[in-house]
């Protein structure tokens, strides 16, 4: 499956946010992937985030992550630069899907 997700980073916090993406812990992107995601891809325009993650089921991987103290310290981390947080309590966190391209439609 594949979700999109909006954060926002706190005013003045781009370049750390930034370089602390530059340094993730090799142990959380095995975690990640251990808990089932294929890809994840974060966008920024200004302060607002866009983060899109292929994974078997984003409620599966909120789970695998939730206890693990990588991501704690981790989400920590990244609560420092954000006004507006990845919401682990919500697994119908994603935004709604407005118009897809599907590759399996384009030759119709």
């Amino acid at each position: 499956m594949r979700i999109a997700l909006h954060t926002r980073i706190k005013s003045g916090a781009e370049t750390e946010y930034e370089a602390a993406h530059r340094e993730v812990p090799p142990e959380l992107v095995a975690a990640i992937r251990a808990a089932g995601a294929t890809d994840w891809t974060i966008w920024r325009s200004g302060l607002d985030l866009f983060h899109v993650i292929d994974c078997e089921s984003y409620e599966l991987l909120l789970e695998r992550l939730a206890d693990l103290p990588v991501n704690i310290a981790w989400q920590a981390r990244m609560g420092g630069y954000l006004d507006v947080p990845h919401d682990y309590s919500d697994g119908n966190a994603g935004l709604p899907v407005v118009w897809e391209l599907n590759p399996a439609e384009s030759g119709k």
